[in-house]
């Protein structure tokens, strides 16, 4: 036995397959072509026998280049001074919030004195 919501009542009622199967309020997928979100392709991809052209040049092989450097430096740290200070500011606040949190604590923990 197939079953669907119905609005009327509220509940479940028996219904026939197709029915079941079309719910209420929802549409058949209809396929459409995706608008382009993003402004770094000059070119759709879609068009063919032509290269697709960013604005910007492909940092990877740089990158790739500098963080398989077997230097003993860990790789969050690889890029220098702006990775540093980075990492000390999480740490600082990650250590800030520990604190607050154990210090919330004690005081929900000390009874009212009233």
């Amino acid at each position: 036995m197939y079953y669907k919501f119905s609005g009327f009542t509220q509940k479940l009622t028996g219904a026939a397959p197709a029915a079941a199967y079309s719910p209420q309020g929802l549409k058949p997928v209809v396929p459409e072509s995706p608008t382009m979100i993003f402004a770094s392709p000059t070119k759709m991809a879609s068009e063919a026998g032509t290269a697709v052209e960013y604005m910007g040049t492909n940092r990877v092989p740089d990158f790739q280049r500098l963080f398989q450097v077997s230097d003993g430096v860990p790789v969050h740290l690889k890029r220098g001074y702006p990775d540093k200070l980075l990492y000390r500011t999480t740490m600082a606040l990650t250590l800030g919030g520990v604190v607050y949190c154990l210090v919330a604590l004690y005081i929900a923990a000390q009874p009212n004195r009233k």
